[in-house]
């Protein structure tokens, strides 16, 4: 698919129809934002390029937190992304890189939303007696 009016339509209403789309559309911002809007794994089909692209990962992680796994090394560093992403599901945390897995601010907004993401957490904050109860917290009211 080369035509980019036809392409957004297209993802507009399944945004996984950008794995359809030709190299050069996979590089529009406009057109992978719309995608991802409808469906946040779509950044899976994006360029690389665009995966380097904070404002798409942003929207991307927001609708699937587990979209992380395809956004750039870099982004995956970016407090503000990976905050994004374990908020939205809190085991995305196996796909944030290990500096900010040992960021406690960030393991507790995961554990908070999903208390098994203390898996992917640090050694040091596995330990943590505070991130060690709002797991649990979360795992209770799961269970309950």
């Amino acid at each position: 698919m080369k035509d980019k009016e036809f392409v957004l339509e297209a993802v507009n209403l399944y945004g996984y129809a950008l794995q359809f789309a030709a190299a050069e559309i996979k590089n529009d911002k406009e057109v992978v934002m719309t995608a991802v809007g409808c469906a946040g794994y779509a950044l899976r089909f994006a360029s690389e390029n665009i995966k380097k692209d904070k404002e798409v990962v942003l929207k991307a992680v927001k609708e699937n937190g587990y979209t992380l796994r395809f956004a750039s090394e870099n982004l995956t560093k970016d407090k503000d992304v990976v905050l994004e992403a374990v908020k939205e599901s809190g085991c995305a945390l196996i796909y944030v890189s290990e500096s900010l897995k040992n960021d406690k601010e960030v393991v507790l907004e995961a554990v908070r939303r999903n208390g098994e993401a203390i898996k992917y957490a640090s050694e040091e904050l596995k330990k943590d007696k505070e991130v060690i109860s709002a797991a649990v917290k979360r795992k209770e009211k799961k269970n309950s």
